[in-house]
């Protein structure tokens, strides 16, 4: 007990004084951690969006917190900073994937400090560096979390513009009230996630990863949902706990899925369908399988029962199945 608070205050100190010494933007951006009194046996590490900050995390963080979970939510190097930033000043975000890379198995390795059973997640960019981890170092890796990673653009001309031009680009949301980020950046910054992705995608066909949860929406402007299909396509072939959902455009939940003030008004349900993916212990052929029977007239504990999977399967999975798309549950039991 005495290192694991030993360990917990270190965490949060060296954080602090890190932070101190940029200084960050504002509270929002600085890193957050829900330590529980005593060690708990999953730990969750969490990476935000790009030139966003940690407040991303906050409400899923607390989530799990209550559930038992260890959460660390980290500062992403260059982001978060105090500043006047424009197109002749611009943020100082790393413009090399080793800078994140190295960042993220740092925390880690961290993250290994506290529990053995490590669950890592992230939104967009942070899903991206996730991706990553979970190929990288899949055997420490409990479960991944990936929402809307960002392996490629909806849109092929904006896929061409971050590839080809050095420009300076400004967010058309820079005035939500949910952003405390940076209002923009150098294209640069931008590209070596785009570089990522396709690097990732190119990986997961002859390589094992984690198992996943990959999270996106219909109203998603950003990322290319295809792409996440072949992801997830890719990795069930040899982790068949991985899981795949997508919220119906009625949900009109937005690229920044993450908090109400970026958009979502369902972010009780979201935090919801996740603690169904870490608290059961099923694969998505077992999930369709107890939505088909549902729809054969049984209610979910009876369908549950009936396929033999009581003790394995968090009640919260109900949630997810009704609202999920009842056609996909009907194609893939065909």
């Amino acid at each position: 007990m005495h290192d694991y608070s030993a360990t917990t205050t270190a965490i949060i100190n060296q954080a602090v004084d890190l932070e101190q010494t940029l200084p960050i933007k504002n509270e929002a951006c600085g890193s957050k951690f829900f330590f529980h009194p005593h060690p708990t046996p999953k730990v969750c590490l969490f990476f935000h969006g790009f030139t966003a900050g940690p407040y991303q995390f906050e409400p899923l963080g607390k989530a799990l917190f209550e559930l038992g979970y260890n959460v660390m939510i980290p500062l992403q190097p260059g982001h978060g900073v105090a500043g006047n930033f424009d197109r002749d000043n611009p943020p100082p975000l790393p413009l090399e994937c080793e800078v994140y890379q190295k960042y993220a198995v740092s925390w880690l390795e961290i993250a290994q400090k506290l529990g053995d059973r490590i669950i890592v997640g992230g939104l967009s960019s942070g899903g991206t560096l996730a991706a990553w981890l979970a190929l990288e170092y899949y055997q420490e890796i409990e479960k991944t979390l990936l929402f809307s990673p960002y392996l490629s653009s909806k849109n092929a001309v904006v896929d061409f513009v971050v590839e080809v031009l050095p420009i300076y680009y400004e967010w058309l949301n820079k005035d939500n009230p949910g952003n405390f980020g940076y209002n923009g950046f150098q294209i640069p910054a931008l590209r070596i996630f785009l570089d990522m992705g396709q690097e990732i995608l190119d990986r997961v066909k002859n390589n094992p990863s984690s198992p996943i949860f990959i999270v996106t929406s219909e109203s998603d402007a950003v990322v290319d949902r295809s792409d996440l299909k072949k992801l997830f396509e890719s990795v069930i072939k040899k982790q068949p706990k991985s899981w795949y959902f997508c919220f119906d455009k009625l949900f009109d939940i937005p690229h920044t899925m993450m908090t109400e003030l970026e958009g979502n008004n369902y972010v009780g349900l979201l935090n919801t369908l996740v603690k169904a993916y870490l608290e059961s212990d099923i694969t998505w052929n077992e999930v369709l399988t107890i939505g088909n029977k549902i729809l054969q007239g049984k209610n979910f504990d009876a369908a549950v029962k009936y396929l033999d999977l009581t003790g394995k399967v968090f009640p919260d999975l109900s949630v997810l199945l009704s609202v999920m798309d009842k056609k996909a549950i009907v194609d893939l039991n065909a």
